[in-house]
């Protein structure tokens, strides 16, 4: 995960993933099948570890602004681990594919839209509850809070600081919705 996370599927060679696990060529076929089909479990490892943290803030009991405000400030933290590659796996993979690739690169669409899809629902549940204008535009703000995550990820693989990436954030934070 951490080889396709940092140098995304077609800068991890399969030389790289068997030496990073210490398996045979062989070894590696007889347990994934092909590198395609150990990317989409990487991919899949990732998304539990992000989604973790992702859908605790985003169902967690709070105001719809202050979700929205933990979630750029969590961004921030995750995307700057030291522990971990820079930025957002699923931000920054297969935006640019071989044509052979497209697979790969939908796949990380797709994944890219649940998120949004999961704020925009946020959202809604934030008029229904009354913490949010009923004429908020959900899906663009959703849009707009989907892309500022995915610009920080971005930010972060450029080696842009925390503290840059929470500003940002701060900053992103003054397009809510005035009214409530």
């Amino acid at each position: 995960m951490r080889l396709f996370w940092d140098r995304g599927y077609e800068g991890t060679s399969f030389d790289d993933l068997t030496a990073a696990m210490g398996i045979s060529p062989s070894s590696f076929y007889n347990a994934f099948g092909s590198k395609e089909q150990l990317y989409q479990e990487a991919t899949d490892a990732y998304l539990k570890a992000t989604g973790a943290w992702f859908l605790d803030i985003l169902h967690g009991k709070a105001d719809t602004r202050t979700i929205f405000q933990r979630l750029m400030t969590a961004a921030a933290t995750e995307f700057t681990r030291a522990d971990l590659p820079a930025g957002c796996m699923i931000s920054v993979s297969g935006t640019q594919c071989a044509p052979g690739q497209a697979r790969l690169r939908d796949l990380m669409a797709r994944q890219r839209a649940l998120s949004e899809a999961a704020m925009a629902d946020r959202l809604r549940q934030g008029v229904a509850d009354g913490d949010l204008p009923a004429d908020t535009d959900v899906d663009g703000l959703a849009a707009f809070f989907s892309s500022l995550a995915r610009g920080m990820a971005v930010q972060a693989r450029d080696g842009a600081s925390r503290e840059k990436l929470l500003e940002i954030g701060r900053i992103g934070m003054q397009a809510w919705p005035a009214g409530r």
